[in-house]
């Protein structure tokens, strides 16, 4: 039956045109919800009933709080509801789909992902993607307390696998909030919010340490997965606590005490000794919660820089450390544990300035301190990345300086420098997967942290021009945080170089930090050498072959007896200049292959030079005759062609361009040889020898 007046036809029509709109409608809400995301918040409220955008999983629009007509269908949200305040964005009379669209394809204002509240029921939340089937290696949903720089650089590994990471940070232009599957605006101290944000969660860990651990226990205790162990952030939390554990567990350490008043102070100066160091017991991290009493009479001063005892305090003796090292523990959920390469850090201002990858110290202080790392994280509970801040001492001791239960500062380079990045390790660990190689996969890296120079756009300005010379320089990464807001000596990014040694990586660093990034060269990987330039004329045919295949060098004349410092010092310094093969000539005694051996680590490939006497066989005797524990390679006689040759061999094990190169050099003279032979049998050996 048809409406007074209406045709049936016109009613057909009508409605033809409706279903029309209503899909046109449909399509326009995918592409909506891929440029907004809502945060659910006190929908209910009575105070503001036209500033919100309501959105019912039992509704088939989205509707405008007191407009009861759809303005956009969407069957993506489910069970949320969000706010947008419509003041800063749409009037509440404007707000229809023409202009919705004309917003979103032509203002040039970036949509806010997520929107704040404040509510605890309803903490707002933004899911990117529905996680109805999670196509990954793994199927778990990591949550992450704090969405700072490290949560960031865990989304970004978690990428690569799939893997989806919600993050709780009260922060909505945090680090990692756009890079996040889901971000929870609100406290990550707050237990109702903790509670709320574990619910979405398979496995619940940390990006910092200063958070609710009563509230972790709690929800142990209810059967959440938290990685690591709440046991583990309560003693990591109170610095003072950790070193009463580690010390009841026979790690090395600084002499400490508690201190509650000056008194206390004052005795603990006379039993440990000036500089006497002051720490805060908690929330101390980057320098902060840390003093230095050089006398008794600087104690007080000392104290009230911390905030006085009532913040709980105590004192290590100073610990006269030569080097500072760190190792990033890994350890999976079925115990299984793999140790980092041991670097060093440098500080400035007691903040992570720069990282050293590998360190450089002796073999056995390297075992040493990777021993007292893994023995520390085993007394630990709980899976994933610990970062074992250590001190090497004068007399070669190791001593644990803090442990943090999380990825770490002096482990960002470890994103390029090695197979497995402490990030995607950390995400192995918590989901159960198996522990990746930590390996290096580069000779040598240098992480060197931006920090703020200056305040606001000053201070960007500076960080950006600083970026753009480490762009144009070789083996140089940079890693933006993209914090809202500078300060100074606030963590913005860090840059990661790599190379073939850390003293070509520490000038590169140098070239970038005077604004002379043009100015980096390539460093020499051969090193060519010799007594005296009487024997330049034998050398010149390796420098001929190492020019054909594209190897830099360098080339030198170093006396081991004429100049035997220069020789020391050349020796010394070549590894870590960068230099990673040495071809030596020499003729007589023939003592500078050896000499140069002794003293770098590096291989050696001596030449014997013909001399006027003996026809070169005494160099060549003198130098295949070396002790044992000195190698020294050698070749025939004023062969430096085949030195050259064995050289790049060397150099290709890690390098597949030479390789191809010897293959192609090799190819090149059989085919010499083979059209030598066709035209001897054409020609004749006589019409051969006559040409």
């Amino acid at each position: 039956m048809c409406p007074r007046g209406l045709s049936y036809g016109a009613v057909c029509c009508f409605f033809s045109f409706a279903f029309i709109i209503a899909t046109l409608l449909k399509i326009e809400s995918l592409q909506l919800t891929s440029r907004i995301v809502v945060s659910p918040c006190q929908a209910a409220s009575s105070t503001a009933p036209n500033q919100m955008l309501l959105l019912r999983q039992s509704s088939a629009a989205v509707l405008v709080s007191g407009n009861p007509t759809p303005v956009l269908y969407t069957s993506r949200f489910t069970s949320r509801v969000g706010c947008i305040p419509v003041s800063k964005t749409f009037s509440s009379q404007s707000f229809t789909m023409a202009n919705l669209h004309k917003r979103l394809t032509s203002s040039p204002e970036k949509l806010n992902p997520v929107l704040s509240c404040s509510s605890h029921e309803a903490s707002p939340i933004s899911e990117n993607k529905e996680a109805d089937h999670v196509h990954g290696v793994s199927e778990i949903i990591v949550g992450v307390l704090g969405g700072g720089q490290l949560g960031r650089m865990l989304c970004q590994a978690a990428s690569q696998m799939a893997i989806k990471v919600m993050i709780l940070d009260p922060s909505k232009n945090c680090s990692a909030s756009s890079l996040s599957y889901g971000h929870m605006v609100d406290s990550f101290d707050d237990s109702a919010t903790v509670e709320a944000f574990a619910k979405r969660c398979g496995v619940l860990t940390v990006e910092i340490e200063h958070v609710d651990v009563e509230t972790l226990e709690k929800l142990e205790k209810q059967g959440v997965d938290c990685q690591p162990k709440a046991s583990t952030i309560r003693i990591i939390q109170d610095k003072y606590m950790q070193k009463v554990h580690f010390s009841q567990h026979g790690i090395p350490l600084p002499e400490f005490m508690e201190i509650s008043d000056i008194e206390g102070a004052e005795r603990a100066g006379e039993l440990f000794g000036y500089p006497l160091m002051i720490k805060s017991k908690r929330l101390a991290y980057d320098g902060r919660g840390n003093a230095v009493a050089n006398s008794q009479d600087g104690l007080s001063s000392a104290v009230t820089a911390l905030g006085g005892f009532g913040r709980g305090l105590y004192v290590e003796k100073w610990a006269p450390f030569v080097k500072e090292l760190a190792v990033i523990v890994a350890r999976g959920k079925d115990g299984s544990m793999v140790c980092y390469p041991v670097v060093e850090t440098v500080h400035r201002d007691n903040i992570c300035h720069i990282v050293k990858a590998p360190a450089d110290v002796p073999w056995k202080i390297n075992k040493l301190a990777t021993d007292v790392a893994q023995k520390a994280v085993g007394s630990l509970e709980g899976a994933g990345v610990f970062a074992v801040e250590l001190f090497l001492t004068e007399d070669g001791q190791i001593l644990l300086n803090e442990v943090a239960p999380r990825p770490h500062n002096s482990g960002h380079q470890t994103i390029e420098a090695c197979y497995t990045s402490q990030f995607e390790q950390h995400l192995r660990a918590v989901v159960g997967l198996p522990l990746g190689d930590p390996s290096m996969r580069t000779p040598a890296s240098l992480m060197y942290n931006i920090l703020g120079e200056d305040d606001g756009e000053a201070g960007f300005r500076l960080a950006h021009r600083l970026i753009a010379r480490a762009l144009s320089v070789p083996g140089a990464s940079v890693h933006w945080y993209d914090k809202p807001e500078m300060r100074k000596q606030r963590k913005m990014g860090h840059i990661t170089l790599v190379g073939q040694s850390m003293g070509v990586l520490e000038r590169r660093l140098q070239c970038i930090l005077s604004g002379q990034s043009d100015q980096v060269h390539e460093t020499p990987r051969v090193g060519i050498i010799m007594g005296s330039d009487s024997d330049l004329p034998v050398m010149k045919d390796a420098a001929k072959i190492l020019d054909m295949f594209g190897v830099t060098y360098e080339v030198k004349i170093v006396s081991a007896h004429r100049t035997p410092e220069i020789m020391f010092s050349y020796a010394t310094s070549a590894h870590s200049r960068g230099v990673q093969v040495i071809i030596a000539g020499a003729g007589g005694a023939a003592h500078l292959p050896g000499m140069v051996a002794s003293l770098t680590p590096l291989p050696v490939i001596g030449v014997p030079v013909r001399a006027t006497r003996l026809d070169g066989v005494d160099s060549l005797l003198s130098i295949v005759q070396m002790p044992r524990g000195v190698p020294v390679a050698t070749v025939a006689i004023n062969n430096s062609t085949n030195a050259a040759l064995l050289a790049i061999r060397m150099l290709g094990i890690s390098d597949t361009d030479l390789v191809s190169r010897m293959r192609q050099y090799q190819e090149d003279m059989r085919e010499e040889n083979m059209v030598k032979g066709e035209k001897l049998e054409r020609q004749g050996w006589e019409s051969y020898l006559n040409q």
